[in-house]
């Protein structure tokens, strides 16, 4: 199979290109300045912890590039309402547009519609990303350690705090842990899709579980989560934060298959 991520990060930098071109740094960075503060990311997440239960992160995703079109039925206020009526700790919102079909609006409509904090899920390459996610509303962003080298990861991270947001670290295999170390986030997930070929095991994340556990960290699982046996299992690894999106959005009642397999 073709490198998808690779095709990503090259349109995610010439997107960069084009949207700096049309709304300059400076302006990006006074909005990301003017937009109240962000809603506790990882404060949500803990709190769920602190009361014995799992911490979900919700995504409202409408398509991927392995999968297609996902929800043909996309309407991010009620898919949004539904997660926090259900337990969520937090939403991620696809905002990339040619691969996910997502958008920026999504985002927005998304968090008007609820209390939750929200992550913008999207492919980060510049500093340009994180001013604009703060400017979009974003109250965490993703960095995905495959995508980006130490000193880039570093320099993000460090925006996207003194902003007042959240980082939810991403990781896929052992080659990546030093990354990890090296930052100061606590929010550390591990994705069972292997996004240079799109396969998944859960296995990924209790492989990297003894390396990047530790006092302070909430570790997050992504992908291939389907059914409350593979919850259940996570939870007595120790894992017990998960990033859960294509398995709500092919389920006709979004809030009734959060249940099924958290309550």
């Amino acid at each position: 199979m073709s490198d998808i991520l690779t095709h990503i990060l090259a349109t995610k930098h010439q997107e960069v290109a084009a949207a700096q071109a049309a709304l300059p740094l400076t302006e990006v960075r006074a909005r990301a300045a003017d937009m109240p503060p962000p809603r506790g990311f990882v404060q949500a997440m803990r709190a769920k912890h602190g009361q014995g239960q799992a911490a979900l992160i919700a995504e409202i995703k409408k398509a991927s590039p392995s999968k297609g079109l996902i929800r043909p039925d996309f309407q991010p206020e009620q898919l949004a309402r539904a997660y926090e009526a259900a337990g969520a700790a937090c939403l991620s919102v696809l905002t990339d547009e040619q691969y996910f079909q997502g958008s920026a609006g999504y985002l927005k409509t998304a968090r008007a519609a609820v209390a939750l904090p929200v992550l913008r899920k999207d492919f980060m390459v510049s500093a340009y990303q994180i001013y604009q996610s703060r400017a979009m509303g974003a109250d965490a962003v993703l960095l995905i350690a495959a995508a980006l080298g130490q000193a880039q990861l570093e320099e993000l991270e460090g925006i996207a705090h003194e902003l007042g947001m959240a980082v939810l670290l991403e990781l896929h295999d052992a080659g990546e842990l030093e990354k990890c170390r090296r930052l100061a986030t606590p929010l550390v997930g591990v994705n069972n899709r292997n996004l240079r070929t799109f396969e998944v095991s859960l296995q990924q994340t209790l492989d990297l579980l003894p390396e990047i556990a530790g006092e302070g960290r909430v570790i997050v699982t992504e992908s291939g989560i389907r059914s409350r046996e593979d919850v259940q299992f996570m939870r007595r690894h120790g894992v017990h934060s998960f990033l859960i999106g294509e398995t709500f959005m092919r389920a006709v009642d979004v809030g009734a298959e959060v249940e099924k397999l958290f309550a």
